[in-house]
């Protein structure tokens, strides 16, 4: 097999362990709470996996959980490293997705300009019918 797949195949590993660890509640940290691993991104040496996570709530919230996750590295990494048959077991760097949030406040600016085209049609077809009840607006 390519040695190029390895590091997605590794990354692939560790998100799912990661995942079911955090469900599960294996970690006792109130800090942590509602996260989603979107991604796990492998060095080529196999040595760093940045994990990727997104989550609701404002920066202060975003602050706490990032602590909590930073506490909760040494005892991830031990569990990744008893589950995992791997040489040696990569440093694990909690990284929130940004990428997830530029989508997602994208969308939110999609949805409000739709729906203000739609109050500005709404608005136009009301002004332009006469008392008579005919169209006599020019476009």
């Amino acid at each position: 097999m390519a040695q190029g797949h390895r590091p997605d195949r590794v990354g692939d590993q560790i998100r799912q362990e990661l995942s079911e660890l955090l469900s599960r509640g294996v970690v006792h940290d109130p800090g942590i709470g509602f996260i989603t691993l979107t991604r796990v991104k492998m060095s080529p040496d196999l040595q760093l996996a940045r994990v990727f996570y997104t989550m609701m709530g404002d920066a202060a919230e975003r602050r706490t959980t990032a602590a909590a996750l930073e506490r909760a590295t040494p005892f991830l990494r031990r569990n990744i490293g008893s589950r995992l048959r791997l040489r040696r077991v990569p440093e694990i760097e909690f990284r929130f997705d940004e990428s997830v949030a530029h989508q997602d406040r994208i969308e939110q600016i999609l949805r409000d300009l739709h729906e203000e085209e739609a109050q500005r049609a709404a608005a136009d077809d009301g002004a332009s019918e006469d008392t008579d009840g005919h169209d006599h607006h020019n476009r």
